[in-house]
């Protein structure tokens, strides 16, 4: 409905090809027109190494599938993920588990809430 994101998954995986095929598997079985991704900036805004890998990863992705990308900062959103499940009084243990999926939530959250 576009209007409250909700986590799917988590895809922890280090080998870039392996990365990708995962990633656009999961664009094609959920149908997705577009993919959120979160701009690591650097707190005053500028951007770092980091951001040169996340565009071109996401580069690589996008040149096997046709696929729109939005760009969304995601500055402090694991913060605020550990500040929600602090309040929701989860353990350390289950913060772990969950927090990126929690920021990434936020990331989408905030994409959508743009729109």
């Amino acid at each position: 409905t576009e209007t409250l994101a909700s986590p799917k998954t988590v895809i922890k995986e280090y080998n870039k090809e392996r990365l990708y095929k995962k990633v656009a598997e999961l664009a094609k079985e959920l149908n997705a027109e577009e993919i959120v991704v979160g701009l690591p900036k650097n707190m005053d805004g500028s951007e770092g190494f980091k951001v040169d890998e996340v565009r071109q990863f996401i580069a690589d992705l996008t040149a096997e599938r046709q696929i729109e990308t939005i760009w969304v900062d995601e500055r402090l959103t694991t913060v605020s993920a550990e500040r929600a499940l602090l309040e929701a009084d989860v353990s350390r243990a289950k913060r772990k588990k969950v927090i990126d999926k929690m920021a990434a939530v936020i990331i989408l959250q905030s994409y959508l809430d743009r729109l």
